[in-house]
């Protein structure tokens, strides 16, 4: 039995002509200490996909298990790290970090408590800033601070939601590493979507390509089997990195043609307008008059 399952998922909003349906019949086996990256489109439904394992949505159809578990809402074994950073601006990152802690280990000593913080916050290096609050902090270091309120649940499931698509590219990769890091150390499961495909060469065991919807489905599983830890400039400069490399372009490329082709074919709706009979309106009384000449002085 897989770690993470989904079987038969569907999921959609809205009803009657409103109604889209984002993503329809995902099966899905992630084991234990798998690092999985799903990768797609914009607005195809990955972070759908993403809240559906989370537990903060619920699928219309088929199951989300975890450990053999069904997924009925929210739970601290799986920890989720937002895309926008999700920071109360008015607490300092040890603060933002204490709620976190609060929720899951309310119990603790104030020493435990205090400990249990700092410890999340040094894995990411973020430790010189612990007392400035996220109007202080860059992109990168408000990013490193949602990070270390998840961690601080130690949650056995890391879920990721894009969580580095803003950074700029040499912040992304320091923390694109310090997540690996995090993960061979806790040996975590981890899920990360993304829209890069380096990204996800890079850090995952598996990538899942997903189709554009409405009603995405998975495309063909693509595993990456470069030993760990990785170095950066060899994987990017290998055959198989491009080789795989090309097998993920090539059916993202492929699934922007097919919408292309679908959206040419659909039908054009035409406004219902009527032409007006001008014949039958009355001209204008101020269509005869002309303009006084002006007077030269």
């Amino acid at each position: 039995m897989a770690y993470i399952e989904l079987n038969s998922v569907s999921k959609g909003f809205g009803s009657g002509t409103a109604r889209t349906e984002v993503l329809t019949d995902l099966n899905l086996h992630v084991e234990k200490g798998e690092f999985i990256a799903i990768l797609g489109y914009s607005g195809c439904g990955k972070s759908t996909l993403m809240n559906l394992i989370a537990g903060l949505l619920e699928p219309d159809s088929g199951e989300v298990l975890v450990d053999g578990e069904p997924v009925n809402g929210p739970h601290p074994d799986r920890g989720l790290v937002f895309q926008n950073y999700s920071l109360l601006p008015w607490l300092t990152v040890y603060q933002n970090v204490g709620i976190a802690v609060d929720q899951v280990c309310g119990d603790l000593s104030k020493n435990e408590r205090d400990f249990e913080i700092k410890k999340a916050i040094d894995r990411v290096n973020l430790t010189p800033a612990l007392h400035k609050r996220p109007g202080e902090l860059s992109g990168g270091m408000r990013q490193r601070n949602s990070v270390a309120r998840t961690l601080s649940m130690n949650p056995k499931v890391l879920l990721l939601d894009e969580p580095l698509s803003a950074l700029d590219a040499l912040t992304r990769s320091v923390i694109q590493d310090q997540i690996l890091e995090i993960k061979e150390a806790e040996e975590q499961t981890v899920i990360l979507i993304t829209n890069d495909v380096d990204e996800g060469l890079y850090m995952a065991d598996r990538i899942i390509p997903l189709s554009i919807g409405p009603g995405a489905s998975f495309g063909p599983a693509v595993e990456v089997t470069a030993s760990r830890p990785r170095n950066r400039r060899e994987i990017t400069a290998a055959p198989e990195w491009q080789k795989l490399r090309h097998e993920v372009i090539t059916f993202l490329l492929a699934e922007k043609e097919r919408e292309r082709a679908a959206s040419y074919s659909k039908p054009v709706a035409l406004p219902n307008i009527k032409p007006m009979d001008i014949s039958r309106h009355r001209p204008s009384t101020f269509s005869g008059l002309r303009p006084k000449p002006r007077k030269v002085i």
